[in-house]
């Protein structure tokens, strides 16, 4: 009987086994490959998705979920591009995703217990948007960050952080129209072309 020993891990805070860890660093790397050298907006989400077809910058250019709903904010097509085409136009746009939690939670995980892994992470997401990251503008946009806009916005970081005044960009379930076009605007986007 072999012993697996958790960790928590530097992404999350959950408790973490070695395919965790692994997996996360993988993401990372996927992430890291894409990364724009001077990152115009910082797409802030609160949860990496729980599959790769949703995780924007998964190789397997599946774009569901998540992915979909950012790269049809951004007004970058799909069809007939491979991944790497897609994240380098999501890349000259100056764009980068990033989540407070860089790892899916574990199954059975409680909303309070996500909402405590998020206030656990939060003075960390701060501290890498000020020192690493360096956006000109943060856009917080899935609903669970809702209660930490006021701390983004209160944080004096040395961008803007959108939407002004507090609250998100995206509510409940998927985006809607008027929802993906707040996000265009926020993005500096205008809306050329349909997605």
């Amino acid at each position: 009987m072999t012993n697996t020993l958790l960790l928590p891990c530097d992404g999350c805070g959950q408790l973490a086994d070695s395919a965790h860890i692994s997996r996360r660093l993988t993401r990372l790397a996927w992430a890291t490959r894409f990364r724009p050298l001077h990152i115009q907006a910082l797409l802030l989400c609160a949860v990496v998705p729980k599959t790769d077809g949703e995780f924007l910058y998964s190789p397997h250019g599946l774009f569901q979920g998540e992915a979909r709903a950012i790269l049809r904010a951004a007004q970058i097509p799909t069809v007939g591009k491979t991944a790497e085409t897609v994240l380098a136009e999501f890349q000259k746009l100056g764009l980068m995703l990033t989540h407070m939690l860089e790892c899916p939670l574990e199954e059975g995980t409680s909303p309070a217990d996500g909402r405590r892994l998020l206030q656990a992470e939060l003075p960390a997401t701060i501290a890498r948007i000020r020192r690493s990251l360096k956006p000109r503008r943060v856009l917080l946009l899935s609903r669970e960050l809702q209660e930490f806009a006021p701390k983004f916005h209160g944080a004096d970081l040395p961008c803007t952080v959108l939407p002004p005044g507090g609250g998100t960009f995206w509510g409940h379930g998927e985006p809607s129209e008027g929802e993906l076009q707040a996000l265009r605007d926020g993005l500096g986007i205008a809306n050329a072309r349909g997605v």
